[in-house]
């Protein structure tokens, strides 16, 4: 386990495993350990590189809401900081860091492997209706308000566990992370900033086409449901001429639900 200090804020990283390297990027509300499964299928085969962002994990608080192309560019600084800067990597992303990991693709090319999107967020037509500073200014009165009163102590812990069914994750490292008001804040952030990060995704895939034939794949999760949210990952993969794939049955943390579907489409896109 380490800390690399980036914008001032102490960001979680570890590194495992040796040869070619991939970093993994988690969804809003997720933390480093949810990736375990992954990382041991991985390690004998790639240098893996995970970390919490900001407000998330064992990273410190989130200082400013952010960006999408501040997500891009961290990724790139923790590979920096990590020793990595000079080694094209695949980058995968789960949920809401789909956005962050298809940025950094567009505005980093020839750092840029491969991308994996899991189970990525998806938004056809991404528009926001309330100003940003509104939706950011109430976000961190909530996260201040329910943090002073220590709701995340009381009450984290357990929706943690109600919503991943069994959490393979310690008790410890559960009541560490989502115990602490710094990770519903965090939390908070993204969540009230996720239309703007898809209204700038939009725009970067105008001005940064992928230039030349970039190895991508869209692996989207299913439990036998609804098949619209299929039909809608299989677009985004069309659209980014990807390969799609399926993992089933899988629920959303596809990282935890189908650990060595996520780790094959991994080594077949890197």
């Amino acid at each position: 386990m380490s800390f690399v200090r980036i914008g001032g804020v102490p960001h979680h990283v570890e590194v495992a495993g040796s040869g070619p390297v991939c970093v993994l990027s988690a969804g809003l509300g997720l933390a480093w350990f949810d990736w375990d499964a992954v990382v041991e299928l991985l390690a004998p085969w790639r240098t893996v590189v995970r970390f919490d962002r900001p407000g998330a994990g064992l990273s410190g608080h989130a200082r400013v809401a952010p960006t999408l192309v501040g997500e891009a560019e961290r990724i790139a600084r923790i590979l920096d900081a990590s020793g990595f800067g000079g080694r094209p990597a695949t980058v995968v992303g789960h949920s809401l860091a789909g956005f962050h990991c298809e940025a950094f693709a567009r505005l980093f090319p020839a750092r840029t492997a491969g991308l994996v999107l899991l189970d990525s967020s998806v938004e056809e037509r991404p528009r926001v209706r309330v100003p940003r500073g509104v939706r950011v200014g109430a976000a961190r009165v909530c996260g201040a308000v329910l943090g002073g009163v220590g709701v995340p102590w009381a009450v984290g812990p357990a929706l943690r566990r109600v919503a991943v069914r069994g959490d393979g994750a310690s008790v410890g490292e559960v009541r560490r992370v989502y115990g602490a008001s710094r990770v519903l804040r965090g939390s908070l952030l993204e969540y009230v900033t996720y239309g703007d990060a898809a209204v700038e995704l939009a725009s970067l895939r105008r001005e940064f086409p992928f230039r030349g034939r970039l190895p991508v794949t869209v692996l989207a999760a299913y439990a036998g449901g609804s098949g619209r949210w299929l039909t809608r990952q299989r677009a985004l993969a069309a659209s980014l001429d990807a390969t799609f794939r399926v993992a089933e049955p899988s629920g959303h943390l596809v990282m935890r639900d189908a650990a060595g579907g996520v780790a094959e489409a991994v080594l077949a896109t890197s």
